[in-house]
């Protein structure tokens, strides 16, 4: 990857690194918060991006996110702050993980197989390669197959039911859907099922049905 050039971002992300450390510093109200004490923050910055995402979509107007984008990128530098100066980590820790994982989930970009393979390769079969070296981290990490991670509990219902009706699909046990139940909560998870089957995303189809009657 080429290194980049100057008046990139690389520019600004550096100087507002700087910023962050001298508030850290010498801001009394930042200087006290902990990794627990942001994270309502960051659920309502990440709320606030997703709904910058739905009006830039509506209207072709993308400049809220940009400002959304940056709310969300000063809780990701202050945690890494926050960590730095407890010796744990830094962003360029952060950044230095994220860009490894991004060249060993991504092969066909990064490693094309020599036969070919990976040419022309569909979204679907992407995100199996991807899938395919994830599984393969999990394993070398824990030195032997075992169950998978537990989904984040705060995940909205409907991701959590589409997440896990993956991984089941994945690990070959795939969950018996009773789309003819009273159960409101039966019902539910069979139309997440209906929208995996027809390749829709059921947390923003919802949010977009939401939003035409807002």
């Amino acid at each position: 990857m080429d290194d980049p050039e100057p008046g990139e971002p690389l520019e600004a992300l550096t100087e507002f690194v700087a910023v962050m450390r001298r508030l850290r510093t010498e801001c009394p109200w930042k200087a006290e918060q902990t990794h627990r004490s942001l994270q309502r923050f960051l659920v309502e910055e990440t709320a606030e991006t997703l709904e910058a995402i739905d009006g830039g979509a509506a209207s072709g107007d993308w400049s809220h996110l940009r400002e959304e984008l940056g709310d969300l990128l000063l809780q990701v530098v202050f945690h890494a702050v926050i960590a730095e100066q407890a010796g744990e980590f830094d962003l360029e820790d952060v950044a230095a993980g994220i860009t490894a994982k991004m060249v060993r989930r991504n092969p066909h970009v990064f490693a094309p197989a020599a036969d070919g393979s990976h040419a022309d390769l569909d979204p679907d079969a992407v995100n199996d390669l991807w899938q395919q070296a994830k599984a393969q981290e999990k394993e070398q990490e824990r030195g032997a197959r075992s169950a998978p991670r537990d989904l984040p509990p705060g995940l909205p219902a409907l991701l959590l039911a589409d997440k896990t009706l993956d991984r089941r699909e994945r690990g070959g046990e795939p969950i018996e859907v009773d789309t003819g139940s009273d159960d409101v909560g039966e019902q539910l998870l069979a139309l997440v099922a209906r929208a995996r089957a027809q390749g829709v995303d059921p947390e923003q189809a919802l949010r977009d049905a939401v939003r035409r009657r807002g």
